[in-house]
């Protein structure tokens, strides 16, 4: 058994400076090879003031373009387009979309005329400078006219899902305009219907029987909340040099006062900013948030 023993310890004796050789053979071959790779822990050069400016400049210089000739921010003001569009809802508008065709950019951008149904952005025609969103109702050549309340476009009826009766609990003339309102063209205006000076001029020459005709070029629109939208029945055609674009989605929306896009003073502004931000949260129509206008 003694001679058992030994001769065990002597063989561990003698195994012990191989595994050490070889210990120290593996550790020479990893240090050669680290010698051999190139250094990666050198630190890398730190980016100039110069770099840092050009690299800021890039990205306002895109910002700006895309906001200039793509894209556009604009608020609804009023509550003609009632439920689709609400006062205070921000949309961004594709200006794009209704833009003229260039042989370039064509592919890229494919460019539309306003067809039937679609939302619109444009420059009012009876108010300078003032941005206006309406639904394109009759385009180049449609026949139309409303016969109580309803619209017929080439003499067929049209279904109108989106459409709203709110009526206006300030307008102390609201039955008395519903004559003209309700059967266009076909009552003539009165006074008390606040027609824009041009239209009112020419709109007896666009008549055909009983039916308004949409000229070249133009565009009859109206709101959703047809009782209460100041449209073309009231200041005629949109030319299609004053389309700006098409709404895209409501990228936020807050409640806000149907008169807050008439204060003009620099104090009620600021007034309504604190508003904000006091109440951004809790007034937010968080589910209007990315809604897809259409």
């Amino acid at each position: 058994m003694d001679k058992k023993v030994k001769e065990e310890k002597e063989i561990e004796r003698e195994q012990k400076p191989r595994e050490k050789d070889r210990k120290s053979r593996e550790t020479d071959a990893k240090l050669r090879e680290l010698e051999q790779k190139p250094r990666e822990t050198e630190q890398k050069p730190r980016e100039t003031a110069t770099e840092f400016l050009a690299s800021i400049a890039g990205v306002l210089v895109t910002g700006l373009f895309i906001i200039t000739f793509i894209l556009q921010a604009f608020e609804i003001p009023s509550s003609s387009m009632e439920d689709t569009l609400l006062i205070g809802d921000h949309v961004f508008v594709n200006r794009e979309w209704f833009a003229a065709p260039t042989r370039w950019l064509d592919p890229l951008l494919p460019y539309h005329d306003p067809r039937h149904g679609d939302i619109v952005v444009f420059l009012s025609p009876a108010e300078h400078g003032l941005f206006v969103v309406k639904r394109i109702i009759g385009i180049p050549g449609d026949r139309i006219h409303l016969r109580d309340n309803v619209v017929y476009r080439n003499g067929e009826k049209l279904d109108e899902p989106y459409v709203q009766h709110k009526r206006d609990p300030n307008d102390v003339y609201y039955e008395e305009r519903r004559p003209y309102r309700e059967n266009f063209p076909a009552v003539t205006p009165s006074s008390i219907d606040n027609l824009a000076d041009d239209w009112e001029a020419s709109l007896s020459s666009h008549i055909v029987g009983q039916d308004l005709v949409v000229p070249p070029n133009s565009y009859f629109a109206m709101g959703d909340n047809r009782d209460v939208s100041y449209d073309s029945r009231y200041w005629g055609f949109i030319p299609r040099s004053n389309v700006i674009g098409r709404p895209m989605f409501i990228y936020w929306s807050f409640i806000t006062p149907p008169d807050q896009y008439q204060m003009r003073d620099a104090g009620d502004r600021l007034g309504f900013l604190a508003h904000t931000i006091i109440h951004f949260f809790d007034e937010t129509r968080w589910r209007r948030t990315l809604r897809i206008v259409k």
